[in-house]
């Protein structure tokens, strides 16, 4: 009796495929949802390892544990080297708005807002979902690391300055001749000569080293936090409407 009134999950054998799931969880909104489910895999095959590591008696499960661990975190690692974090980044998402760095962007502290990716897929997804989403952070962060950098390197700062003078001597001095309709090959030359005087006052202040630190550093440190952020529903709840939502309504 029991067996003929059971309930038959699926009776019409509906089935959605993983890539329009996934496709349809990205466009609503979802992220989240797709971030948990993403290290499905991964933990479904922690039994079958942790069974296989039980049932030889030569290697201790101990050790074959942390050799999982270990060779996880190799494939991850190497995945996210090899990643093109820019690959879904487009002019939307630098003209969208700033984030909130305390609420989007830090988050909470602790398990809740970071982690590590188990998995290759999940990380390849938070990175190239965090870089899109936090597009302006990474690129205000990016300046002030090239800040700090020229802070750290005066000579490089005072190149910097110099060839924005020259530049700017130029300007004024075609802009107050009139040497563009004037005498152009006057103005031609004076521009190659800026050029000139911008290439060695850049050699020679060492400002190319700031650029490459600047760059490497702040690099790293974009995808040390895309990899490391979980990835949060598109827009975060409004306090002020949840109390809205709250107060009863007056007949």
């Amino acid at each position: 009796m029991a067996a003929s009134s059971s309930f038959k999950p699926n009776p019409l054998s509906l089935s959605v495929p993983d890539p329009a799931l996934d496709r349809w969880l990205r466009d609503s909104g979802y992220l989240d949802l797709l971030d948990s489910t993403t290290g499905g895999p991964s933990s479904a095959s922690a039994p079958s390892t942790s069974a296989s590591a039980a049932a030889s008696p030569v290697a201790g499960p101990a050790s074959s544990g942390v050799a999982a661990d270990v060779l996880a975190f190799a494939r991850t690692l190497a995945s996210l080297l090899a990643l093109n974090p820019f690959a879904r980044l487009s002019t939307a998402d630098l003209a969208a708005p700033t984030p909130s760095w305390s609420l989007a962007f830090v988050g909470a502290p602790g398990a809740a807002s970071y982690s590590w990716p188990p998995t290759p897929t999940q990380a390849r997804l938070r990175v190239q979902e965090n870089v899109r989403r936090y597009a302006r952070n990474y690129a205000a962060l990016t300046i002030l690391v090239f800040a700090c950098c020229l802070y750290r390197m005066p000579m490089a700062l005072l190149g910097m300055l110099a060839s924005l003078a020259v530049w700017e001597g130029v300007r004024y001095c075609r802009d107050h001749w009139g040497l563009t309709t004037r005498a152009p090959g006057v103005a031609q030359a004076l521009l190659h000569c800026a050029q000139i005087a911008t290439a060695i006052l850049l050699y020679v202040c060492n400002l190319q080293f700031a650029l490459v630190y600047a760059i490497g550093l702040s690099y790293a440190l974009m995808m040390l936090h895309a990899s490391l952020r979980k990835l949060t529903p598109s827009s975060l709840p409004d306090p002020s409407n949840k109390n809205r939502r709250a107060q009863p309504r007056r007949s």
